[in-house]
């Protein structure tokens, strides 16, 4: 293990560390302030009454989109659950363990909200298709979906999310 001592009083201090720290380093430093700017936790509905920002979880695996918010008790206004499915395709939920009422957003490739379906019933094992092909879904609080005024063909915006040109 070696460590490496930069001294800040030089002008060159700053040129030193990024020669220690090799290519590898300098990639790492360039890429965190994109990282930060690229924050996955942060979902936008766009409606007619203006914009509405969520705090979401992100699945994207078949064992964490499976269980989705199964289990869980509560679940605050403001946050959800987006699904990522890599491609649009016809897909379809139940509420089966799922202990807090849940409106489903069914959202296309392009962000595109194509599908709402409002208040769906804890433990309803009824299947809930997209009646589209989608490549999201966003989960939210029972009723939010009403409450904001969120209608088919408003706007997702989050970094997973490429609206179309």
């Amino acid at each position: 293990m070696s460590s490496t001592s930069v001294s800040t009083s030089s002008p060159f201090a700053g040129m030193r560390l990024l020669r220690s720290l090799g290519a590898a380093g300098v990639a790492l430093l360039v890429a965190m302030p994109l990282a930060a700017c690229s924050d996955e936790s942060r979902l936008v509905l766009k409606t007619a009454s203006g914009d509405h920002t969520f705090t979401v979880e992100v699945v994207d695996t078949p064992e964490s989109r499976a269980r989705g918010l199964m289990y869980r008790q509560e679940l605050a206004d403001d946050a959800g659950m987006l699904f990522d499915f890599q491609s649009e395709h016809p897909v379809s939920f139940w509420m089966q363990n799922t202990f807090i009422p849940l409106d489903m957003i069914f959202i296309g490739a392009d962000g595109l909200v194509k599908t709402i379906y409002v208040n769906a019933r804890p433990h309803d094992t009824t299947s809930i298709p997209s009646q589209v092909p989608v490549q999201y879904v966003l989960e939210i609080p029972g009723g939010r979906s009403e409450e904001i005024g969120l209608e088919p063909g408003d706007r997702v915006e989050h970094v997973r999310i490429k609206p179309a040109n």
